[in-house]
Order: structure tokens, then sequence, then C-alpha cells
């Protein structure tokens, strides 16, 4: 039961070794909530929602902490709310209710904390003036900075040096800094800003920094120390490093003891960006492919390498949970089974390996559909508990079989039973026109009858 995670700041899987098995602690940076998520921004709370499962099966499900922030202030928040004229607080409650829900409808687990950083400026602030005290940062004319130069191993999680970030290389030149890597703790407001995005400081009235709102959110809810620090690799730098730059020279001690970033998502094999006009919005791939199927794609991919997102992929997984439900159906009804199979934990327990897990889980289905073909009742038994404390590991496999295939709303569902009803009532009078008839008129309607010793089902294709 040994867990072997990559931790980038080591550049090699290490053995996963808490500071304390009775509190695990995770953190896992979130939403900036001004607009919808595009699916790239869901591969993170989905691989980390699945090593957080990983987690409670190993220590416990109350012994893992997992803070996920939602950043409430920001620039671009700022110039929604002055495009819009919408106060900030209606733009970020609305865009975080919208993306909590639609992570929910992918079987992420609600996090443990969701701490908002307008709620943590006092924190942030109290952070800032101890950075200022001990010499790390300093105060300009536009606000409160880091200097990247104070600290001896800066760019130790990246391996970026100081001098890739010389003037007019990577970073902008800005006059008011010493070092053209310095970065903003705090910045002063300027005229045209929003009252509700501006707070009173000891260096004059403004705003937190980006990278200061996680490392006074982390240390506040899960300490100076916790055990994994997850996001995209997108966030590695500078965010990340500039994370462990302001916790470390402010507290004197690790950030995280293991750094994780999952890989981007490509579209068609090109990045998905706003100029290449292929962004594709969670809430709208919702409205098509049920969360499990999305969940699934995602999964298929190990976390850490790059994922082509494609309809092929997404017809794919529809395709194989459609064939595991079945196999689920058919052992649904056998009870009193131990889940025995550590396949799909192994797999997991290698680095988050879901495609062999992925892999695992279709053998159980294969297991399962054996054991209903000998009509082995302890077989089906197991074959059902496995494959259900498989799906609770990944997230997939949360509904019953007969929720899976009929899918809709209640009403729907309803009209469709009576109609397969009535077919079957045809049928035993040997009506076999109007048998036909309501078996044609489903069909266009994308519903298959099928018809079994046990009698007749249905399921939506």
């Amino acid at each position: 039961m040994t867990i072997r995670l990559y931790d980038t700041a080591a550049r090699e899987k290490r053995v996963f070794e808490p500071q304390d098995p009775t509190r695990v602690t995770m953190y896992v940076c979130g939403p900036t909530v001004y607009n919808y998520a595009h699916i790239g921004n869901a591969r993170p709370p989905i691989v980390f929602d699945v090593l957080r499962r990983l987690l409670m099966a190993t220590y416990g499900e109350e012994a893992v902490v997992y803070a996920r922030n939602i950043t409430d202030i920001e620039d671009k928040i700022i110039q929604a709310s002055l495009e819009s004229g919408e106060p900030i607080e209606a733009i970020t409650q609305k865009f975080a209710a919208i993306y909590n829900a639609d992570t929910a409808a992918l079987n992420v687990l609600a996090p443990s904390i969701e701490p908002w950083a307008t709620a943590h400026v006092g924190d942030m602030i109290e952070m800032i003036g101890k950075l200022v005290r001990k010499g790390y940062a300093y105060v300009g004319s536009e606000g409160v900075w880091f200097s990247v130069k104070s600290m001896a191993d800066y760019g130790k999680l990246s391996g970026r040096k100081l001098e890739d970030n010389e003037a007019g290389a990577r970073v902008t030149v800005d006059a008011d800094k010493r070092d053209p890597a310095d970065f903003a703790l705090w910045k002063f407001a300027k005229a045209g800003e929003p009252d509700d995005a501006i707070w009173d400081s000891p260096w004059g009235r403004g705003r937190p920094g980006w990278h200061i709102e996680c490392s006074a959110m982390a240390a506040k809810h899960l300490g100076k120390t916790i055990d994994i620090h997850g996001g995209g690799i997108d966030l590695q730098f500078p965010h990340h490093e500039n994370e462990i730059a302001q916790s470390e020279c402010a507290h004197g001690q690790q950030m995280a003891r293991y750094w994780m970033h999952n890989g981007f998502l490509d579209m068609g094999g090109e990045k998905m960006s706003k100029s290449l006009g292929n962004v594709v919005l969670v809430h709208d791939l919702l409205e098509r492919w049920h969360g499990e199927v999305l969940r699934f794609a995602m999964l298929s991919g190990h976390y850490r390498a790059p994922l082509d997102w494609t309809e092929d992929l997404l017809k794919q997984a529809k395709t194989t949970l459609d064939r595991i439900y079945g196999a689920l159906r058919r052992v649904w009804e056998a009870e009193g089974g131990t889940a025995a199979d550590r396949g799909v934990r192994r797999a997991l327990e290698d680095d988050l390996n879901t495609p062999v897990a992925l892999a695992e889980l279709s053998r159980l289905a294969s297991d399962a559909n054996l054991a209903a073909d000998r009509k082995d009742a302890e077989a089906m038994a197991s074959a059902r508990a496995n494959l259900v404390a498989a799906g609770k590991l990944l997230g997939l496999l949360t509904l019953s079989p007969k929720q899976w295939e009929q899918g809709g709303d209640d009403d729907g569902n309803a009209r469709i039973d009576a109609l397969v009803q009535a077919r079957i009532d045809a049928r035993a009078a040997k009506d076999w026109a109007e048998a036909d008839r309501i078996r044609d008129a489903l069909a266009a309607e994308g519903i298959e009858i099928m018809d079994g010793s046990s009698g007749s089902t249905w399921r939506r294709i």
C-alpha cells in the first residue's frame, strides 16, 4: 500500500509520506471566477480529486483535508466589472456557483475548505508586512514588490535562473522595480478602479497580488508546511515559484513537501487558446455529454502528459462506459460480495496511472460478464463489489445501471416506461404490428428496447 507520486521539485517519483497520517493536507489552485471554465480548467480538479480519493482510501476519509481556493479579486475580474457595470461580488458569486456546479457534474467532490481571497486580505497584509520587515520586499511608487534576488534559491521549483528573466526577454521592464523579475505583493489603487476592489493597507490603498493570495490562504487553513500542492503545469512558473518564495521567506520553512502538476489539454493537436478560437467550455460540454463521460475521457491519459481532446475521445469514452455499466447491470442484484481486487488501486498508487486503472476497470467488467454467463452467484456478488469499489476510487460508476442507461428526466422516463409496457402487452396479445410500431417509434427517439428472459428493459443510445 505504498503510494508513489512524481514530485516536480525533486524531478522524480517519491514515496508519499505525510507529515501527520491523521491530517493529510492538500492545496490545489482554484478558479479565477469571472467567466465560464473551459475544459482545460477541468483537468486539475479531476486529477486531484482522484488523488484525494486514493488518499482517503489509504488514510481515512476524515484524515484528508483538501483546500481549493476561489480567486475573487484579480485584474480580469475588475475588467469584467468595469465592462459590464456589475458589482464584483455579483460576478464572482455567479461564476463560482457555476464552477462548483460544473465540477460536481464531473463527480468532483466538494473541497473540505474553499477559501475566498477577499475573505483573507487581512492575512495577506500580515504576510506582506512580515516580508517587508525581513528585507525580502520593498515599497515602490506602484505597490509593494518581492525582491527575487533576496532569496538565494529562487527558481528551484521550475529550474529557471534569474538570468532567464533579463529585461526585454520574458519580463517587461518596470521602472518601479529594482529587478525586472520582482513581482507584486500589493498593487496600489489606480484611478477609475471600482471601490469594491480596494482595501486599506499600511502602504496605501490597493489590492493584493495574485501570488500572495494562495500563500496566505494555504498557510491559514493547512499550515505553514503542507503535504501536497497541486495545479496545472502552467502554474509552475511563475505562480507556484512565487508562492514558494513568499511562503518560505515569510515562515522560514518548506511550503510544500510534494509539488504536483498536470499537463495541458490540446484541441486537435493545438493548445487551447482564445486566439485560435478553439476554447471549449465545460458548461457547454455538459449539455451534450454526461459528466462521467467527460471524466472518463480526461482520465484516459496520464495526468502529467498532454491530452488531445477530441470528439472521438468522447465517443470512445461513452462506448466504454456503456459496456462497463452493461456488465454492472448483469450483476447488479447480486449482494453480499466483498471487494478484493486491487488492480485499480495499485495503478493509482503508481503516480495516478489512470490509463492502467481504466484498463483494470474494463477487466473487472469482463469478470462480471463471465460470472453472469456462468450464473455463479458468489462470483457475481464479488464482481459487483469490485466494480463499485473501483468506481468509487476513480469517481465513476456513481449511478445505478438503470439510471445510466435511461438518463433523462423522470417524466420522460415514465412516458417511455409506459410505451415499453404497452409493447409488452401487445406482444402478449400477439399484436405484432403494434409491438413493432412502438419499437420503431422509440428507436426514432434514440431508445433501444432490450428483451431478455427477465423481461424488457430500455436504454438511450
